[in-house]
């Protein structure tokens, strides 16, 4: 590992053990920690523990795959490779496939653009008192779910019909918990889109702290090569660094993912690794 990025690796581990703590319980197995979503949402990963004396061993994998199966839960494991390099090939001989995804950083120096720039589409930060929130973020989830079915950049047939194919209503609770953590600063959404055609690209960002990894930036196949990813990038990291958030970061697809975070001001510093059983990459 690079000494000059020490520290910073070492606020990356902090923040993702520290994320799923609020909605998961942390089960320790060996080198690993998962964790276990208690309740309705996303669900989460296994990763290195912050207080292991040694890297996860194949034992380790072998009891948390059980583990996840029992619970029903994904298979999947996270780690950056600077801090753990010798899980990744660890993972591949326990058979799963290993996704390396450009890990990005804001340069502090940088000055995320105006949205305005980089698309004529406008952008806005989700309001949880807005009469339309519920609406917005079912529209934010189902953009990400028709998004990453298509992964990359290449344009697709996919677009306003398909979006409001895969929206679904959300509870009251998962409303109430999005609020919750809106209020207390923890979380940010942004949408792009027009009043003719409706959200056309979406993301998210999750904060602790001093610091906050941007998510799930994806714009519908037929809305690609327009600036929207750029400008809902643009639009989260510049609200994050309004509000004191000192450390913004994020992990992109590919090469020619990371390539649109390079017009907003993100530089890679490594890699984060995901990975789960080779069918499923």
């Amino acid at each position: 590992m690079d000494p000059a990025h020490r520290d910073l690796f070492d606020r990356l581990e902090r923040f993702y053990d520290a994320v799923p703590r609020d909605a998961a319980r942390a089960e320790e197995h060996g080198g690993l920690v998962l964790f276990a979503r208690e309740g309705a949402g996303w669900p989460f990963y296994a990763r290195p523990r912050l207080d292991a004396d040694a890297p996860p061993s194949l034992a380790d994998l072998h009891t948390v795959r059980e583990r996840q199966r029992e619970l029903g839960l994904p298979e999947a494991f996270e780690w950056v490779h600077e801090t753990t390099p010798d899980l990744l090939t660890t993972a591949r001989a326990a058979g799963l496939g290993v996704l390396e995804a450009p890990l990005m950083v804001l340069d502090p120096q940088a000055d995320p653009p105006d949205p305005a720039t980089l698309t004529d589409v406008p952008v806005r930060v989700l309001d949880p008192d807005a009469p339309s929130f519920a609406l917005d973020v079912a529209a934010r989830r189902a953009v990400a779910a028709v998004g990453f079915s298509a992964a990359g950049t290449v344009p697709g047939d996919a677009g306003p019909a398909e979006r409001d194919a895969a929206m679904t209503e959300l509870d009251v609770a998962a409303l109430d918990e999005e609020r919750a953590a809106i209020a207390a600063g923890r979380r940010l959404s942004a949408v792009a889109g027009t009043p003719q055609d409706g959200v056309l690209a979406s993301g998210m960002a999750m904060r602790v702290a001093d610091v906050a990894e941007i998510a799930g930036v994806a714009t519908l196949p037929a809305a690609r090569r327009r600036g929207l990813a750029a400008a809902v990038t643009a639009t989260l990291a510049r609200t994050l660094r309004a509000a004191g958030t000192d450390l913004v970061f994020l992990s992109a697809g590919s090469e020619d993912v990371a390539r649109i975070y390079l017009r907003v001001g993100f530089r890679r510093i490594g890699t984060a690794c995901i990975a789960e059983p080779t069918a499923l990459i």
